[in-house]
């Protein structure tokens, strides 16, 4: 299939990023001098390399907290870490992986515009738009608190939309999600593959995103970009996307294929994605242009990808306003996330909100987030080796697992299905007459489904 024009300057951006390694390999070694290690590679987002030294003291890190946690990660390099339960809360943001996948929720409306849109190209523009507008929120650089087997997020009052997360894996890590309102339905099965390289890691979205329009019952698929976190360690975290995002409508064979930019010599090409939405011959009929942290736009084209002449440069989407300084990154839309705002009566017991390592966190308590969270793995593997001694299967509750097994460009992915059961929950407590109004936060966080095996 023919790519964007864009991807044919792929050989460019390529020679240049190894240019770019090379002189900067050159620069490291001074940095390597000064602190003491081999082979730590420090990037500046700004593309800079006369800095080396003074970027690669900038971070998050104390010197001595840097310097035992390069000792302690030295020995996974290569490794895939997604499993990793040693890492220390100070790079920890007060949100679960389930919370993460909620904010792909926060730009929906562009989801109710494709399925309102009788322009099946444009349906495309909508939707493909709407995959994109998380990259905002995906660039924030701490890293979200792994799901305990069983926990959940709930979230409602927001675009109509009823979402329900769970994790349905342990090893390896894997979640479920599913969102629906009267336009669209939206299930995912999510499951990370990564490549800790010392100084960065490489994140591999080993996952299936589809996406459902009610009105004519369109099948969209989604393959979304790997992700670079650059500067783990050393200086300052930063995250790339370099790469193809491809959405398919299942349903007609047209698709989105859009490039992500990689970040290039002093900052070059960062943020920047550009794309076709082709047809099903293969013949491009929209281009569309933009960044993924502020917006993008839209042009009819002709079958070399060249804007028709006279043809309306639109706008499709615009990154909404963001709190200034905030510590996390925050956007007003994960402040929402984290809130009771967004969650249903009688939230379950099992949701990512009442974590108290996740708590704690938010609350600025680094020591005690630390204790709660060595304590919930360790309830978890305690619970597991009980599990197992009894021989029970552990099995999702608001999902299953199905015997499909799919493939993606990083690995085949076993399949969950949402059940159903959740809008059965939810319809049967909105019923109730005898509702309990008890302050939600006071419920203790229990998403053990196995809890009581001793007691049988």
């Amino acid at each position: 299939m023919g790519s964007p024009k864009k991807n044919d300057s792929k050989g460019f951006f390529a020679a240049m990023s190894s240019g770019l390694s090379i002189f900067g390999n050159a620069m490291h070694r001074s940095v390597n001098g000064l602190l003491g290690y081999e082979g730590v590679e420090v990037i500046n987002p700004e593309g800079g390399k006369e800095d080396a030294e003074e970027e690669a003291q900038r971070g998050r890190w104390k010197d001595e907290e840097r310097d035992s946690y390069w000792k302690m990660m030295q020995k996974y390099i290569g490794s895939d870490i997604t499993s990793l339960v040693t890492l220390p809360v100070i790079i920890f943001e007060p949100m679960t992986m389930l919370q993460k996948m909620a904010e792909l929720m926060e730009y929906s409306y562009l989801l109710d515009q494709a399925d309102e849109c009788e322009d099946p190209y444009m349906r495309l523009v909508y939707a493909s738009s709407w995959a994109i507008s998380v990259y905002y929120a995906y660039q924030r650089t701490w890293k979200p608190f792994n799901p305990i087997l069983g926990e959940t997020y709930e979230m409602i009052n927001h675009g109509g939309i009823s979402f329900i997360a769970e994790q349905v894996s342990h090893h390896p890590p894997m979640s479920a999600g599913h969102a629906e309102n009267e336009h669209f339905t939206y299930d995912v099965t999510s499951k990370l593959k990564t490549k800790f390289l010392g100084n960065s890691v490489d994140v591999y979205p080993v996952g299936r995103t589809r996406v459902t329009l009610k009105r004519d019952g369109v099948l969209l698929d989604l393959v979304p970009p790997p992700t670079k976190v650059n500067n783990l360690i050393f200086g300052r975290t930063w995250i790339d996307s370099p790469g193809e995002m491809i959405m398919t409508n299942q349903t007609t064979g047209d698709k989105a294929v859009l490039y992500f930019q990689p970040c290039g010599w002093f900052g070059a090409g960062r943020y920047e994605v550009d794309g076709y939405i082709y047809n099903a011959a293969e013949e491009p009929k929209i281009l569309i242009t933009g960044k993924w942290n502020e917006s993008l736009k839209c042009q009819p084209c002709d079958l070399e990808g060249e804007p028709i002449p006279g043809a309306e440069l639109k706008e499709v989407w615009h990154v909404a306003d963001v709190p200034k300084n905030d510590k996390f990154q925050y956007t007003y839309f994960a402040h929402k996330i984290n809130s009771f705002d967004t969650a249903p009566k009688k939230l379950l017991a099992s949701d990512s909100r009442l974590r108290p390592d996740r708590f704690a966190l938010e609350h600025g308590d680094l020591s005690k987030a630390g204790s709660e969270k060595s304590s919930l793995e360790e309830r978890q593997r305690a619970e597991k080796k009980e599990r197992e001694a009894k021989g029970h299967q552990f099995a999702p509750r608001w999902f299953d697992l199905t015997e499909e097994v799919t493939p993606t460009p990083w690995g085949e992915l076993e399949v969950y299905q949402y059940n159903g059961k959740y809008a059965e929950h939810r319809a049967a407590i909105d019923n109730s007459e005898s509702i309990d109004v008890a302050d939600v936060r006071s419920t203790e966080f229990n998403p053990w489904q196995f809890g009581n095996l001793s007691m049988e």
